[in-house]
């Protein structure tokens, strides 16, 4: 029962929290954040440590890729081999990497995303500037750890003899930290480190004279000059990067857009799959063909252009909505003193001037040790050669080397370093030449101490050695930047036109909101009459129109819909159309279209008069109705009723430079007309005035704009089914909100009651009753009537029933009818 005192009771958010934080440090520090001296994560510097260890080194030859991947697991990374590998042939990728650390013969992979060859097929060695991270390792400049079954040292930072975090970037994700540090110019980073060694409290300007911003190895151009400073400042920060493209003519009276470099990181083979899904989807018109033409001599996607189409405008389109622009994310962390930090540029280097430091005075200190201990052997040596005979007696006298040793150092005073390399010289190092190649030698061990003395001893030389050594790594490695930087950011603005085929096209809408656009091919292909509709419904709208050019719909409802015309659903003649509440998100059931409006630009002369049934009146400028962020899915409002039963019965755009007047009907037979300059222009959210006086149980049938001389016939038709035109200049102009005059005679037994006004002229109506009768006519074959006359009769009310429908026919034939007044 012993055992029982070994189980712990915990809970199970203790155990996580425990674990998952053990867990999450040793990612944190030992997997995917670079250490912010030498730029390395954990698997890249066992990498490179194991294969220099091994000789794979670039004076030598390429070795076997599986060779090395077995060392670094067995002895230094105890995690999967195609993890190693997969690190190692990154190393290797000179589009990944500004300086490549890896040389590797075979298949490394491409820029399209193509896998490595496996690594029982490739070779690899270390490239030379690796060894410059690599330099001094052996002279105890760096601290060494045991591996993970402590049979190995390994190194816990290498030298680096220039600053690789900057120059090669990383990138990598942990728990709670990310990391991307974009990649850097290596003669830049130099400078720039040289220059903050001199000036410890340089500015971020100063030093981003030097160091202008970051150098891809892909090129491209960067946009964004103070997002950079933002981002080296606080370690964080947005810009964009584009692809360098140019814009060629070619047979044809042609143009194509040529790319040769594209964003780092960016998969060349899905972007330009990307760009030809644009052009199969017809996303865009005007791109004939798309085609890589990258060889092993460099990047060359051509994207063709059919004839006269506008090719600035399409790059634009491709800059917003592919890879061929990216915003490119700093998020620069890195293990600075054992924890991950964010880190701004002056940080990095101050960190990379510190572990330099530390590492040229380490290796000073191995230096002298090791000169002065060869110094005292020198010494030795050069005495021994003085008295030559004399420690030869001495050896020949002595039993073994033991014996030897002491003897000499008894007898001649040597040290015991000094006696076992006398015995330990062989014979023909005896000669006289050798005397004067040890004074040499005295000599220049003399020098190198009092300089390395000097080093340690004196900070000044410390430094004057790392820049030495800085510029040296500059001079054999420096390169010219590839990367473009730009100041400012484009703002990219795409043209509808780029975008839209254009085409005219017949576009109609049904009052019940049923839209569509049919081309003009399938529309003279059919009879105007087979225009799909629904029974019951009728055409409010159906007219020609340009796919550049735009609609607004506006419902009884008080509600604006724009579409524009490239967008409504191109369907043939006879198909009903899309009903509009199929991409609304708040079309009521009993909400119909009453008017429709195809302009090409908004007209900051044109207004829109409403009417509503309940007795309000406004006017609204047309541009108030730009479109807007939401439109696909919300209505905007043109008018705000004041109770909820209120509903617009009318709605016209006219010009404000043209003297209208209004003129009004009410249901109980009054007829009002006023000036149209009475009714004050407000926004969309208004509820506008008080159009007319209405009596109890009264409400406005309809008005219309009419001018104030002139004969404007209109036409009445009562609930009765009678029929009658009159002019609407019969009535005197009056004051706006008055009651206004009797426009029909009233009887006391079932009296007249207006159910329809509309425009006297060149139209024709139809009129329906409660039965379903049905009777079609032309207004002008009605005479024209005093105000105290009833009309006509068309349907015998007492056969069936009361009118309940009037409709304004529509001739589906006319095309590009102007809405405005």
């Amino acid at each position: 029962m012993e055992h029982k005192n070994n189980i712990q009771e915990l809970t199970l958010e203790e155990v996580m929290g425990d674990r998952f934080g053990r867990y999450s440090k040793y990612i944190i520090q030992e997997r995917a954040l670079p250490d912010i001296r030498d730029g390395l994560k954990p698997v890249q510097r066992r990498i490179l440590f194991a294969m220099n260890k091994d000789g794979n080194t670039h004076e030598k030859a390429f070795r076997k890729s599986a060779k090395s991947v077995g060392n670094i697991m067995g002895n230094y990374h105890p995690h999967g081999d195609s993890s190693i590998y997969e690190a190692m042939v990154r190393m290797s990728q000179d589009w990944k990497l500004r300086e490549v650390l890896i040389e590797m013969h075979g298949n490394n992979g491409s820029m399209d995303g193509d896998p490595p060859a496996a690594m029982r097929y490739t070779e690899a060695r270390l490239s030379q500037l690796s060894g410059e991270l690599l330099k001094d390792i052996d002279k105890e400049t760096v601290d060494f750890v045991w591996n993970f079954d402590d049979t190995e040292k390994e190194p816990t930072v290498l030298p680096a003899k220039y600053p690789n975090l900057l120059v090669n970037g990383s990138t990598g994700i942990s728990a709670g930290y990310a990391t991307e540090i974009p990649t850097h110019n290596l003669e830049e980073v130099i400078n720039g480190t040289v220059y903050l060694i001199d000036h410890p409290n340089a500015s971020l300007d100063k030093l981003m004279e030097f160091i202008p911003g970051p150098d891809f190895p892909t090129g491209g151009i960067l946009q964004g000059k103070e997002e950079i400073k933002k981002a080296y400042e606080k370690g964080k920060g947005k810009v964009i990067l584009r692809s360098k493209t140019r814009i060629e003519s070619i047979r044809g009276g042609k143009q194509q857009i040529i790319i040769n470099e594209i964003p780092y990181e960016v998969n060349k083979a899905t972007l330009v799959k990307k760009i030809d899904e644009i052009r199969l989807n017809k996303k865009i018109e005007g791109i004939a063909e798309v085609r890589d033409e990258s060889d092993r001599t460099g990047l060359q996607i051509v994207v063709e252009l059919k004839k006269d189409v506008n090719s600035e405008g399409i790059l634009n389109y491709l800059f917003k909505n592919t890879e061929l622009q990216i915003n490119y994310n700093f998020n620069m962390v890195a293990i600075d003193n054992m924890r991950p930090q964010q880190v701004g540029l002056k940080r990095m280097l101050d960190s990379y001037i510190q572990h330099r430091r530390a590492v040229v005075l380490k290796r000073s200190r191995y230096d002298l040790d090791k000169a002065e201990k060869r110094q005292h052997i020198v010494d030795g040596l050069i005495k021994a050669l003085s008295i030559l005979d004399e420690v030869i007696a001495t050896i020949r006298g002595s039993k073994d080397k033991k014996d030897a040793k002491n003897n000499l150092i008894i007898q001649h005073q040597f040290t015991e370093a000094q006696s076992e390399a006398i015995v330990t010289l062989q014979l023909y190092r005896l000669t006289n030449t050798d005397i004067t190649q040890l004074r040499e030698e005295a000599e220049s061990l003399a020098t190198l101490i009092a300089e390395l003395k000097n080093i340690i001893d004196n900070e000044s030389e410390l430094l004057k050695v790392i820049k030495k050594e800085l510029r040296e790594v500059k001079k054999q490695y420096g390169r010219q930047r590839v990367t473009e930087i730009e100041e400012e950011i484009q703002e990219i603005k795409i043209e509808t036109e780029v975008l839209v085929v254009q085409e005219d096209v017949v576009v109609t809408v049904t009052h019940e909101g049923y839209i569509k656009r049919s081309s003009l091919r399938s529309y003279a292909a059919s009879k105007p009459e087979e225009l799909g509709m629904k029974e019951g419904d009728y055409v409010l709208y159906s007219g020609q129109a340009n796919t550049l050019d735009h609609l607004l719909l506006i419902t009884n409802k008080g509600n604006v819909i724009y579409r524009p015309i490239h967008e409504l659903p191109d369907m043939r003649w006879k198909d009903i159309g899309e009903h509009v509440s199929q991409t609304l998100l708040n079309f009521s059931i009993d909400e119909a279209v009453i008017a429709v409006y195809s302009y090409k630009e908004l007209d900051p002369m044109k207004n829109f008069v409403l009417i509503s049934k309940e007795g309000l009146i406004k006017q609204t400028r047309m541009t108030e109705f730009e479109p807007w962020r939401t439109y696909k899915s919300r209505p905007a409002t043109i008018i705000k009723f004041k109770s909820e039963t209120d509903e617009l019965v009318n709605v016209y755009l006219v010009n404000q430079d043209e003297p209208f007047d209004i003129f009004l009907a009410s249901h109980r037979g009054f007829g009002l007309r006023y000036a149209l300059s009475e009714v004050p222009v407000v926004g969309p959210r208004a509820a506008g005035v008080k159009s007319m006086n209405l009596k109890e149980e009264d409400h406005v049938v309809n008005g219309l704009p009419v001018y104030s001389e002139g004969d404007t016939p209109v036409i009445l038709v009562t609930q009765r089914g009678a029929v009658k035109r009159m002019l609407a200049q019969e009535l005197n102009q009056l004051g706006r909100a008055k009651r206004g005059l009797m426009i029909l005679r009233e009887l006391k037994k079932n009296p007249h009651r207006i159910v329809y006004m509309g425009m006297g002229e060149q139209q024709e109506i139809q009129i329906q009753n409660q039965k379903g009768e049905e009777k079609t006519i032309q207004v002008d074959d009605y005479p024209i009537n005093d105000r105290t006359s009833n009309g006509s009769f068309v349907l015998d009310e007492k056969q069936g029933g009361q009118i309940n429908r009037v409709i304004p026919l529509i001739d589906p034939t006319l095309t590009n009818e102007d809405s405005v007044i």
